[in-house]
C-alpha cells in the first residue's frame, strides 16, 4: 500500500473506479479530532503574523529564523507576503482567532502603507522595508507578475470581506494595469519588468500548471488581458519538444486558439505537469480559484492528481513524509519538487527535503493522507511555536529553524478554506474578478479522466 493512502482509496483506485467518484471520495468531513488538530495548526501559524508583523506598517517579516541567541528576523517584505498576510488576517477572523474590529485594524493599517509605498505603473517592487515601507534598493528594481498576481489577490478578497475597505483596496487595485507585463506577441505574461534597466525579462511565463496563473486570471478578469490569453500557455509543451517526458495527447480548439492538450502519466496517475515539479505551482492558486468545484475535468481534477504524484513518489523513494516544493534550507532558499512532475528537463532536485506548506496545501484534495503526513511531520521534530518549521530533509533528520511568511501564509489560508467552507475562495469569486472569468475554467477538460 502507498505510504499515506488511505483503505479507502486504494480500494477506489483498484477497483478502477472514475476521477470524479475519486474526487468526491477526498472531500468528506475530517473527524472532529483532525478538525481541532487542524484549528490548533492554523492557531500557532496565526501567531507568527500577529508577533512577526510590524505594527507601525502592518507589513509582515518576509522571514525569521530561530538561533541559540535568540530570533534572526529578515525586516523586508514583498508584494506576495503583502497579499498572503491581508488573506491571512481574513482567515484568522473567520477562524475566530481575532475580531473583526482587529482585522479591519490591521488591514486598514496595510493598505495606508502601500497607498504610500514607491511603486511602477500602480505595480509593486519585489522588495520593501517593513519598518517604513521604504523601498529595498540594493536588491534591484524589479516589478514581478507573479508576486503582484498575489498582491492583487489579496486586494480582491478584502474589498470583499471588508466592504469599508473597499473603496482603498479597489484604487490599489485599479492602478495596476496587467497589460504592461503581457507579451502580445507569445499571448503570455512576462516574468516582470527591471526599471532600472528599462528591460522586460527574456522569459514569459509559458506553463500553465504554475502559479502565476492567478496574476492571469486576475489580469483577464480585470479586463487588463484578452481571454486568448489563457488558452496561449502550454499545459504540455508539444510532443517534439525537450521535456521530462513524451506526452499523450490531442489538439482541440477554445475560443478559436489551437491547443495541445497534453498530459503526462507517473505510476499510473494521468496529470498536467508543472515547469519543476514543486506542490505550490500546481496548488497554490487553489487557495483563492474555485478550480475543484468549476473544472472537474480541468484544473480541478488535476490537482488531485498532482497531490497523487508527491505521494507516490514520496513512497517510491521510502520517505516518512511528503511535501516537495521550493522552501527554506539551513543556508538559504531552493527549489524542490518531484521532478517527473515538471517539464523542464532538468526538474527541480530532490535531496529528501519536505516542506510542510506543501502538504497543507493539499488538505482539500486528499484530507486524510494530510493528516497522516503531519503526525510523520510532527514526528520529525517540525513543529514549534509558530507550527511547522519550513522543511525537514527526510534522509539526515535535520531541520531548518524558520518561518516564512509565505509559507505560514499558505498553511493558514489552506486550513482556513478547508474548515470553513472554502471561505477565501469564497470572498475571491464574489468579486467581479473572480467570477468574470470562470467560464475558462468549467469548459476545459484535460483529458486525464
Amino acid at each position: 500500500m502507498k505510504k499515506g493512502l488511505t483503505v479507502f482509496t486504494v480500494l477506489l483506485l483498484i477497483f478502477g473506479m472514475g476521477s470524479s467518484s475519486l474526487a468526491l471520495a477526498q472531500t468528506g468531513k475530517l473527524s472532529k479530532g483532525d478538525q481541532k488538530q487542524l484549528r490548533q495548526i492554523a492557531q500557532k501559524t496565526w501567531k507568527f503574523f500577529d508577533e512577526q508583523t510590524d505594527p507601525r506598517t502592518q507589513l509582515p517579516l518576509d522571514e525569521i529564523r530561530l538561533q541559540d541567541d535568540g530570533i534572526k528576523k529578515a525586516e523586508h517584505t514583498s508584494p506576495t507576503n503583502i497579499g498572503m498576510y491581508m488573506m491571512s488576517v481574513v482567515a484568522a477572523e473567520e477562524l475566530g482567532f481575532i475580531k473583526r474590529e482587529e482585522a479591519v485594524k490591521r488591514i486598514r493599517g496595510t493598505l495606508s502603507t502601500v497607498k504610500e509605498m514607491e511603486k511602477w505603473n500602480g505595480f509593486l517592487y519585489n522588495w520593501y522595508y517593513t519598518a517604513d515601507g521604504s523601498l529595498k534598493t540594493d536588491w534591484g528594481q524589479f516589478i514581478s507578475s507573479v508576486d503582484n498576481g498575489w498582491y492583487a489577490a489579496g486586494l480582491v478578497v478584502v474589498r470583499q470581506a471588508y466592504p469599508e475597505l473597499s473603496a482603498d483596496a479597489t484604487l490599489l487595485l485599479d492602478a495596476m494595469d496587467f497589460a504592461d507585463l503581457y507579451n502580445p506577441d507569445e499571448g503570455q505574461l512576462y516574468g516582470g519588468f527591471d526599471v532600472v534597466t528599462g528591460k522586460y525579462t527574456a522569459h514569459t511565463y509559458g506553463m500553465f500548471n504554475t502559479e502565476p496563473r492567478v496574476a492571469s486570471y486576475i489580469g483577464i478578469g480585470k479586463g487588463d488581458l484578452p481571454t486568448e490569453h489563457w488558452w496561449k500557455m502550454f499545459r504540455t509543451f508539444s510532443p517534439e519538444w525537450e521535456q521530462q517526458q513524451t506526452p499523450q495527447g490531442t489538439t482541440r480548439v477554445y475560443d478559436g486558439i489551437e491547443l495541445f492538450q497534453g498530459h503526462y502519466e507517473y505510476q499510473g496517475i494521468k496529470f498536467v505537469p508543472s515547469w519543476g515539479g514543486s506542490m505550490f505551482e500546481a496548488l497554490m492558486p487553489t487557495i483563492v480559484m474555485k478550480e475543484q468545484d468549476l473544472a472537474p475535468k480541468g484544473l480541478g481534477l488535476n490537482g488531485l492528481r498532482y497531490a497523487q504524484v508527491q505521494v507516490a513518489f514520496a513512497d517510491e523513494k521510502g520517505y516518512p513524509a511528503w511535501g516537495f516544493s521550493p522552501c527554506a534550507i539551513p543556508d538559504g532558499y531552493t527549489e524542490y519538487g518531484v521532478a517527473a512532475a515538471g517539464t523542464w528537463s532538468d526538474g527541480y532536485k530532490d535531496d529528501g527535503t519536505v516542506t510542510p506548506h506543501a502538504s497543507l496545501l493539499a488538505l482539500d484534495f486528499i484530507p486524510n493522507e494530510v493528516m497522516d503526513n503531519i503526525k510523520a511531520l510532527k514526528q520529525l521534530n517540525t513543529y514549534e511555536k509558530y507550527g511547522f518549521l519550513d522543511s525537514v530533509n527526510v534522509r539526515t533528520g535535520e531541520v531548518t529553524p524558520a518561518y516564512l511568511a509565505l509559507d505560514q501564509g499558505m498553511i493558514l489560508i489552506a486550513i482556513a478554506n478547508h474548515l470553513q467552507d472554502g471561505v477565501i475562495r469564497e470572498y475571491f469569486h464574489q468579486d467581479p474578478v473572480g467570477s468574470t472569468p470562470e467560464r475558462l475554467l468549467t469548459e476545459e477538460d484535460f483529458l486525464i479522466d
